[in-house]
């Protein structure tokens, strides 16, 4: 079974609690919401990695458990897709030119816009009878920085740089963070 990399060709908008640059005490995520057309191609992608899954059951597939789609349509066309991933598998993220950034006190939270790239993964439990598929971030160009908001890999650095191409929009140093590092306690704090 060959892997699509599905990219978003317009920026889409984060939404909710990211930690993509910097992992929070749950590790790294990102959530954004995508139109419907990118949700048609998964759906169609889904029922050939169901049928995988069903092929490697241990039991009949009317007594094995698959799990929803790993994305959740919040209003009408519009879905949020959700990724998480641990240090070893952090995907890269490069600025609008493509250059990898690696100032992790970045303010990218909800309302900043990224493009992505990310693939649909077959799995089965180790039950043998649970199965599903999940979403796997390949990489992330950060298009616009959402400053102050409320409340975030198979490429390379090089692979995501033409995954995407350049883009006008925010570029690696625009933003200073000196004065920013750590964590936006008083974003928080004001939210909630």
């Amino acid at each position: 079974m060959t892997r699509t990399i599905h990219i978003t060709e317009n920026p889409v908008k984060l939404t909710g609690f990211n930690a993509i640059l910097k992992p929070s005490k749950f590790g790294y995520t990102l959530r954004a919401v995508v139109g419907e057309e990118i949700i048609d191609a998964l759906d169609a992608e889904r029922t050939d990695c169901l049928d995988w899954c069903i092929s490697k059951l241990k039991c009949k597939p009317n007594r094995a458990t698959c799990k929803p789609e790993p994305w959740e349509e919040v209003y009408p066309g519009k879905f949020v897709v959700k990724f998480s991933w641990k240090e070893d598998n952090k995907p890269p993220i490069v600025d609008c030119e493509g250059t990898l950034i690696t100032d992790e006190n970045l303010p990218v939270y909800e309302g900043s816009e990224v493009k992505i790239g990310f693939t649909q993964k077959p799995y089965l439990l180790r039950d043998g009878t649970t199965y599903g598929t999940s979403l796997k971030l390949s990489g992330v160009q950060i298009v616009k920085v959402q400053e102050g908001a409320s409340l975030g890999g198979d490429l390379d650095e090089s692979g995501v740089a033409s995954l995407f191409g350049k883009t006008e929009g925010f570029k690696d140093g625009d933003i200073d963070t000196t004065e920013a590092a750590g964590t936006p306690a008083s974003v928080e704090a004001t939210d909630f």
